[in-house]
C-alpha cells in the first residue's frame, strides 16, 4: 500500500509550477478561456488548446490529457467539472477530479498541480470546491502510489484559505 499523499496550498499561477501535470478546468468544447486554463495557453502555447479540443467534446466529469507546450510541466489534464450548464453538482466535480487523478499512473506522474475545480464561473464558491478536492484528494490518495505529491494552486486569497481548511478539517477528522 502507498504512503500518504503529500498535498501542498499555493497561491499563483499554476502555469509557473514545476510538475509532471496541471489540471485545469474545462468545458465540454474545451476551450481554454477562463481562469487557469486561460492561464496556462498563455504560458504554454495556442496547441495545448488544439490538442484539447480535437478530443472533444466530452461530457461532465471527464477529464482529457494533451502534451503541455512550453510549460514546464509534461502535461495539462482539462478536466470538465463543471459543464455549460453550471449547474453545482458535486459528484461531476468529484468524478472529474478523480477521472483526472487516474491519469498519474498511466502518465507516470509523481507530482501535480490542480487548480481550484468548479470556482471558474460561479458554480461552486471556494468553500464548496475546497471541501471536494480535498475530500477526493485524501480519499483517492491512500490507495494509489501515484501522484506522490500534489500542489493545489489557487489564484486568490479566498481560494487558498478555502483549501488550507478545508485540508485542516479533513486532517483533524482523520486522526
Amino acid at each position: 500500500m502507498a504512503g500518504p499523499m503529500e498535498i501542498d496550498v499555493w497561491q499563483g499561477e499554476i502555469a509557473e509550477l514545476e510538475v509532471d501535470a496541471v489540471v485545469v478546468a474545462a468545458n465540454e468544447s474545451l476551450f481554454m478561456t477562463a481562469g487557469a486554463a486561460a492561464s496556462v495557453k498563455r504560458h504554454g502555447g495556442e496547441q495545448i488548446e488544439r490538442d484539447a479540443v480535437d478530443q472533444g467534446p466530452t461530457e461532465p466529469g471527464t477529464a482529457i490529457a494533451t502534451h503541455a507546450g512550453s510549460l514546464a510541466a509534461a502535461y495539462v489534464i482539462h478536466a470538465i467539472g463543471v459543464g455549460h450548464d453550471r449547474i453545482p453538482d458535486r459528484a461531476r466535480l468529484a468524478s472529474a477530479i478523480r477521472t483526472a487523478l487516474g491519469f498519474s499512473e498511466p502518465l507516470q506522474l509523481r507530482r501535480m498541480a490542480f487548480s481550484l475545480l468548479g470556482v471558474e464561473h460561479g458554480a461552486f464558491t471556494p468553500a464548496e470546491a475546497a471541501e471536494v478536492l480535498v475530500d477526493v484528494l485524501i480519499g483517492e490518495g491512500a490507495d494509489r502510489q501515484l501522484p506522490e505529491s500534489i500542489v493545489v494552486a489557487t489564484a486568490t486569497a479566498a481560494e487558498t484559505r478555502a483549501v488550507a481548511d478545508s485540508l485542516a478539517a479533513r486532517r483533524a477528522h482523520a486522526t
